[in-house]
């Protein structure tokens, strides 16, 4: 279709097509910078860095096809009801990983609405990215854990036994050890014990035949 008739159409006359690459323009070099330098500092899901150009890249052509002409109000509300179907569901994301997700969409909604002035959208996204650079301390990393999850056939008057019960059993000491659960009917203990996590600092594998009578642990890898 014609580009006049999209236009009298109220499609294309809130938009410019240089308006348009300028903020897409500013859109790239953001997220280049939050995702390429600041997200990269630190080891993280491979993942992570497609899941965040994804989700701002896609947000910003959302928000400039919402912005570009007379929409009506319940095709902006569904465009970002379908964005909301997103979830970070695994348990490799942290919560650093939500907290970059959080701006790179920030960041595409800065820089998806037109006729703003570049300046401020420069501005806006400067703050942001030097507040991500001046919170996120490279130096706060810790390595990444490996979580297993086992149900023990006892219940520890001692809360300190249990990592001794957790050595023994895998034959390595774990970095720490969380109660999850204590049942008292099955007399059970549900714990999480955080090994490293690396190719020299594999978690140990299934223990081997234990001293004890009763009946074996449940392990799981989450």
């Amino acid at each position: 279709m014609d580009a006049l008739v999209l236009a009298a159409k109220g499609i294309t006359h809130h938009i410019a097509p240089l308006d348009l690459v300028t903020r897409g323009g500013l859109d790239v070099v953001a997220l280049m910078v939050l995702v390429g330098w600041l997200y990269r500092r630190r080891p993280s899901a491979p993942a992570m860095p497609l899941v965040l150009a994804a989700l701002n890249i896609g947000l910003f052509a959302a928000m400039s096809t919402i912005s570009a002409g007379k929409f009506p109000a319940g095709v902006g509300f569904g465009l970002f009801g379908i964005l909301s179907l997103v979830r970070l569901r695994s348990a490799a994301f942290t919560l650093r990983d939500v907290a970059y997700t959080f701006v790179t969409l920030v960041i595409a909604l800065c820089t998806g609405l037109p006729q703003r002035g570049s300046w401020l959208v420069i501005t806006l996204d400067a703050v942001v990215l030097l507040a991500v650079l001046l919170v996120d301390d490279p130096r706060a990393y810790q390595p990444p854990t490996r979580t297993v999850r086992l149900t023990l056939d006892r219940i520890y008057d001692d809360p300190s036994l249990i990592a001794q019960d957790v050595a023994f059993r895998f034959g390595r000491a774990p970095l720490s050890v969380e109660v999850d659960e204590v049942d008292y009917v099955r007399e059970t203990t549900r714990v999480s014990a955080h090994y490293p996590a690396g190719a020299q600092d594999a978690v140990p594998a299934e223990p081997g035949p234990v001293q004890d009578a009763g009946p074996r642990e449940q392990v799981t890898l989450a």
